[in-house]
């Protein structure tokens, strides 16, 4: 199998049930950006390559059904035919795989994103400050003094 045919087979089906949920006025909640630009994009290329096909169309069809889900043989005939498309387009296959691992980045990275002022990360951050009068922050909105030793306590008050 091409690499990332079976992979998209499910994007085109999250795609498809997505769609007809939000049509019947059933959306989940707000879909992360990132997640579904990368998820049309599968779906486009797909739809644009395969055009009417039956296993296309079947797959649409099940998305949309009461109780969405994607049959074994519907499954196995979409990847079939997209498999057969992407070993006869290597472009295609290409445009498919990139389009398949943008949209598994967006998975791993969950969605991370800022705007305006905001840090967006995605994994840990360490941030280490070591020595006397040493500051160590992602981000400061105000004014730092460093190196003003901590007030002493009232005399007769136990030091920590």
């Amino acid at each position: 199998m091409v690499p990332g045919v079976e992979i998209a087979v499910g994007y085109v089906f999250a795609w498809a049930v997505r769609k007809a949920r939000l049509v019947a006025g059933r959306a989940d909640g707000e879909v992360d950006r990132v997640l579904e630009t990368g998820m049309d994009r599968v779906h486009d290329l797909v739809t644009t390559t395969l055009g009417q096909d039956p296993a296309l169309t079947r797959a649409v069809a099940e998305a949309g059904a009461e109780t969405a889900g994607l049959s074994a043989n519907t499954r196995q005939w979409l990847a079939l035919s997209l498999n057969d498309r992407a070993e006869q387009d290597p472009q295609f296959a290409a445009a498919l795989l990139a389009a398949v691992q943008a949209v598994q980045n967006a998975e791993r990275s969950g969605g991370v994103s800022a705007s305006g002022d905001g840090i967006a990360v995605n994994g840990p951050v360490t941030i280490n400050a070591t020595g006397a009068g040493s500051v160590a922050a992602m981000r400061i909105d105000g004014p730092v003094t460093v190196g003003v030793p901590a007030p002493t306590p009232p005399p007769g008050k136990a030091q920590d």
